[in-house]
């Protein structure tokens, strides 16, 4: 049935409620566990002083945040400030020349912040990648690329690169990994469609360009070759209407975002809890739940803010980034599973749709679902956990192909065709409610730990059956209504300003 698909006002203002109140009254369990659990002595480490005029303490577990809003914080500023100062020269004076002087610039802070040999070992995968590049075969693009993305994730190779960098600081083993990942994933970009240019092949100048874009360096997003290629080779840099009102708008809901997650962190310490899970254990079933997919949440707004900063710089610079995740909030269906929506952009590109096509045949999807994982699970960096999760998201993506075939045969969609829009919008949304809390159970694994994967797990489906596993997937259910009917108003938003560009 058609995503437009209308139901009464009552019935989703109903919805609206009930979502509402069980957020509430989960929110409520976790704030009580997080101010009862402030002094433990299990939680010393990821819980310390914070606002002391409240009477509150800051989780400050993720190391990440709290390394790129504290120390890291003034580096990151002055690094992207003069980014943005020399940049804006450039286009104002030889905007032909724009994409040297981000380069130039962009070498410069690598080698300030890593120092030579990092620049150096960087610089050998480029002419590596770029030789193999030469030869115009895909197959060899391949090949290369993984071999040198597994030198950066596998021992011994790993250590044995990482160990001809000499100094020592909090970041650098984020900012090497990071770097050296996001490095290949260009140079593969490179390569493929170098091996797809019919004349010729793009000089290593244009590699050099490309990969040392300052914001994208160290953190991504990855934008795919032919259209950074296409964005920066652009000489007339024209601003579209109210780009640079939008520009500032963004700018000021990252910094929303940023205090925002800071007040969170001091009432509910979500990251912390589940830490120990003799204490989480003791929580109530909507507790629990919500603090699974507070934790989903979280690293939403975590990806969001920090894609969102860089591109904000991308924009001020005249290119159009990857956009930032979809939120976590409006997912359920696999399919639109990514919190990085660039390196998502760059699988399906070069691995999912190259193998999949249209993504309708069961043995194609399979196929390339199973090599699409098999590259983010080299990405990641190969271990247990990562292991687990690929395949199970592996498995979601699939399944969904196989449910949605199977209720097309007979006689499912003969008895759909008999029901009215609205009822079978209901139906599906049953089916996607329980979606939902696949991609929650499964994405937590990478989030959290297995162990507490499973806790949760156990308790809304065993422990909690009947009473607790009914409501939260009726509760569930009521989300992805209102989820489809944001979708719905889209969709006719989209629609009509289609038709208002043909006339």
């Amino acid at each position: 049935m058609g995503v437009k698909t209308m139901l009464p006002s009552y019935e989703l203002g109903f919805y609206a409620l009930a979502v509402t109140s069980a957020v509430v009254y989960s929110s409520s369990g976790i704030f009580e566990a997080s101010r009862d659990s402030m002094n433990r002595k299990a939680f010393r480490d990821g819980i310390k002083p914070g606002w002391h005029y409240f009477g509150r303490k800051m989780d400050v577990a993720d190391f990440e945040w709290m390394m790129w809003f504290t120390s890291f914080r003034n580096v990151i500023i002055f690094a992207l400030s003069g980014h943005v100062l020399f940049g804006k020269i450039c286009s104002m004076t030889v905007p032909q020349h724009r994409a040297v002087v981000y380069m130039l610039y962009g070498v410069l802070a690598v080698l300030g912040s890593m120092g030579l040999v990092y620049l150096m070992i960087i610089l050998s995968h480029c002419l590596v990648l770029y030789s193999v590049a030469l030869a115009k075969q895909k197959w060899l693009c391949y090949v290369a690329g993984l071999c040198c993305l597994a030198s950066f994730k596998v021992e011994p190779f790993s250590s044995w690169q990482s160990g001809f960098v000499t100094g020592a600081f909090d970041l650098q083993d984020i900012l090497f990994y990071g770097g050296s990942s996001f490095t290949i994933m260009r140079c593969m970009s490179f390569a493929l469609e170098s091996s797809e240019r019919k004349e010729g092949i793009y000089s290593i100048f244009d590699l050099l360009k490309y990969n040392f874009y300052l914001p994208f360096f160290f953190f991504g997003p990855v934008m795919t070759f032919d259209q950074y290629h296409a964005q920066v080779s652009t000489r007339e840099l024209r601003r579209k209407d109210d780009e640079m009102r939008n520009i500032r708008v963004h700018a000021l809901l990252h910094v929303g975002a940023i205090i925002a997650v800071d007040i969170f962190f001091h009432f509910f310490y979500i990251l912390t809890l589940p830490s120990d899970l003799k204490f989480v254990n003791r929580l109530s079933d909507w507790s629990l739940a919500g603090l699974a997919y507070s934790n989903l949440v979280y690293d939403w707004v975590k990806a969001a803010v920090m894609f969102g900063v860089i591109n904000t710089i991308a924009r001020l610079d005249h290119l159009d980034p990857p956009q930032p995740p979809k939120c976590i909030t409006m997912l359920y269906v696999f399919a639109e599973t990514h919190f990085d929506r660039g390196i998502n952009d760059w699988l399906c590109k070069y691995v999912y749709d190259h193998i999949g096509e249209n993504h309708d045949n069961i043995m194609k999807e399979l196929v390339a679902t199973i090599a699409t994982f098999a590259v983010t699970t080299l990405w990641l960096g190969p271990c247990e956990i990562v292991y687990i999760w690929s395949v199970f998201n592996c498995f979601g993506l699939n399944f969904e192909l196989w449910v949605q075939k199977f209720f097309q045969q007979e006689p499912f969609a003969k008895l759909e065709a008999k029901m009215s829009a609205a009822m079978s919008r209901r139906i599906r949304a049953v089916f996607g409610a329980a979606n939902f809390w696949a991609i929650v159970l499964y994405n937590i694994l990478a989030l959290n730990s297995l162990e507490f994967a499973l806790l949760v797990t156990k308790r809304l489906l065993l422990t909690g059956f009947p009473v607790s596993t009914l409501s939260i997937w009726f509760i569930t259910y009521c989300g992805v209504q209102l989820i489809k009917e944001r979708e719905r108003i889209l969709a006719i938003e989209e629609e009509k300003s289609d038709k208002a560009k043909v006339e």
